[in-house]
């Protein structure tokens, strides 16, 4: 059952800024995470959502019409935006005191949502007396108090260290299960998209590029902004052209790739530094790097260089140090390989039918 539609929903500002002929649905108990750079709309197309501003044109639908914005939808907004004259408490409560709910049952419903935010501190406390991330906690409970079917949240824990804000998205995971609500989830940093998102939209310039699972858009973006943009290090993305027969040219290199006749000439060709190897494997592509840094993550080393005997920048993450100024063959295995079309951006096919493809824009 869908808990939202939004069909061709546009608001422009006169700065340019805003959302442009957006679809998409949402079904219930779904977490569903806008991603996309500053600017991009997604913050715009919460509000609407929220019915704190209006559309030009579009329709959004809630799965009950009967029912308004404010009786369906909680919002919890980056800056938490607590009263800091009222405790803990009171901030929950607030919007109950506001319906007129009985005293009894106030007190039944902050606990329970303070509780369920994961929230242990005493309810007396006023927000200056709070760390930032049992302030958000607080946030949360206070749009969980009303028993919301659809939780909006705005970049909610942005504000919050690194530390904490990992650990916060495992409890917000484990909540939205548990309690089966309904997630629109905005956010401009893709390892929160990736670990929170059922499924995820990636938005650029007031539209929506892709949408789909987290595994899905990671290994299969549809447009080459989505393959830059989701995945750290970013993937690589070089100038290619059709060449011979059905090869492709990268830096001046032939690669027989099997191009289909009707591949464009001038390409896109994108590789995931994860996918480049040192140690080579039947049929795989070969690449000079010449190294110009290495960085340790932890978990791996960063490789940034060239490609050899050009300016062409690569990244790759590999298991073993390699020293700067040395030069090294990495390899990537062919299905590994990603290529959009040069002029439209969109992602092609090398041994199928390369006709445009139309970008999904609802759940199947």
């Amino acid at each position: 059952m869908d808990a939202l539609t939004i069909k061709n929903l546009t608001r422009v500002f006169g700065s340019g800024g805003g959302v442009r002929d957006v679809s998409l649905t949402v079904s219930s108990g779904e977490f569903l995470v806008l991603l996309g750079p500053s600017g991009c709309g997604k913050s715009t197309l919460l509000r609407l959502i929220a019915g704190l501003d209006q559309p030009d044109s579009g329709t959004i639908e809630f799965a009950d019409a009967a029912d308004s914005h404010q009786a369906r939808i909680a919002m919890v907004f980056q800056n938490f935006a607590l009263y800091p004259h009222m405790s803990a408490f009171g901030n929950i409560a607030f919007p109950l005191r506001l319906g007129k709910v009985p005293s009894a049952e106030i007190d039944r419903r902050v606990r329970e949502a303070a509780a369920k935010a994961g929230l242990t501190v005493g309810l007396e406390r006023r927000p200056a007396e709070l760390s930032g991330g049992e302030q958000q906690r607080v946030a949360l409970a206070r749009a969980l108090v009303r028993e919301p079917e659809i939780v909006l949240m705005d970049e909610a824990l942005a504000s919050l260290d690194a530390r904490l804000r990992s650990a916060l998205r495992i409890e917000l995971k484990n909540l939205q299960r548990a309690t089966g609500r309904t997630f629109v989830y905005v956010t401009h940093d893709q390892v929160e998209a990736l670990a929170l998102a059922d499924r995820m939209a990636v938005m650029r310039a007031g539209r929506i590029e892709q949408i789909g699972p987290p595994e899905e858009i990671f290994n299969r973006p549809e447009t080459e902004f989505v393959a830059s943009f989701v995945g750290d290090p970013a993937m690589n993305l070089f100038d290619a052209r059709r060449a011979g027969e059905g090869g492709l040219e990268i830096a001046g290199v032939n690669y027989p790739l099997n191009l289909a006749a009707n591949a464009p000439p001038s390409l896109r060709a994108g590789i995931r530094p994860a996918d480049l190897s040192l140690d080579e494997s039947e049929g795989a592509l070969a690449f000079e790097v010449a190294v110009a840094s290495v960085e340790f993550s932890g978990a791996s080393f960063i490789v940034r260089g060239a490609l050899s005997h050009t300016r062409i920048s690569v990244c790759a993450l590999t298991s073993r140090r390699l020293d700067a100024g040395q030069t090294h063959r990495f390899f990537v295995d062919a299905d590994k390989l990603h290529l959009f079309d040069a002029s439209t951006g969109r992602r092609i096919d090398r041994t199928h039918d390369l006709s445009p493809l139309s970008l999904p824009m609802k759940r199947p």
